[in-house]
């Protein structure tokens, strides 16, 4: 990871502690931070060329969003995927995002259908070149551009702060054959219902496409060679099951 880092320099003109968050955070969910690596904050600041506060800070906020354990007088490091904070990442995106769907069926134009028919033949490009982590910001960009349709910003993030233990495993999971393309048909039915300005037909388009995209991610982790420790209590050592 700190290899990662070399190289890299911060605007000095904003925040410290937000731009060493984003940087963490996208590190973590991409997976170019393993599970379970040790968190340096002395050693990052180091290589960032700054104090060790906004790292402190920055670490602090990770936390919790559940994405790295702090352990008071011991180490830091990024926490483990776990099934159950999977599912949890999935049932509250589930929520906000068929409501957001819904939202957006009734506030529809003609230029909001051309928008996300734009996204959508930019995230089938990039799925032909094979340039998969790219597919996943564009199909972040589907999604949001929902959000905003009716102008939901603050919805948005929440969805954001919920799926990243969804996000770490889309990640993992490239490339998937077939799996890059069932998104791109399910993205289309969510465009067509979407402009149907029927919210019934939207969320129920919205819930189909994000509980095949949990049960697949759930089927593939779970056929992986990954392990997944069921949550320790406190002071304990996680099992593997």
């Amino acid at each position: 990871m700190l290899q990662s880092l070399s190289g890299y320099r911060l605007n000095r003109k904003t925040s410290m502690k937000d731009q060493v968050y984003a940087l963490l955070r996208q590190f973590i969910l991409t997976g170019k931070i393993s599970p379970g690596e040790l968190i340096d904050e002395k050693l990052i600041a180091s290589y960032l060329g700054i104090s060790r506060t906004p790292v402190r800070e920055a670490v602090r906020k990770l936390s919790s969003e559940h994405l790295v354990d702090v352990v008071a007088q011991s180490a830091t490091r990024v926490s483990q995927l776990e099934l159950k904070a999977i599912e949890e990442a999935y049932l509250i995106r589930r929520a906000l995002e068929m409501e957001s769907a819904a939202q957006a069926s009734q506030a529809m134009t003609q230029e909001h259908a051309d928008t996300l028919a734009s996204i959508i033949q930019r995230h089938t490009s990039a799925i032909e070149r094979q340039q998969f982590a790219r597919a996943i910001d564009i199909d972040d960009e589907f999604h949001r551009a929902i959000a905003m349709i009716s102008e939901l910003e603050r919805l948005w993030e929440s969805i954001e702060v919920a799926k990243a233990q969804l996000d770490r495993c889309r990640h993992i999971m490239l490339p998937r054959v077939g799996q890059a393309e069932k998104t791109i048909a399910q993205h289309r039915a969510i465009l067509r219902a979407l402009k149907s300005g029927d919210p019934v037909r939207a969320r129920k388009a919205m819930q189909s496409h994000l509980d095949y995209a949990y049960k697949s991610a759930v089927r593939m982790l779970k056929a992986s060679d990954l392990h997944f420790p069921i949550a320790p209590k406190p002071g304990g050592r996680a099992r593997k099951n």
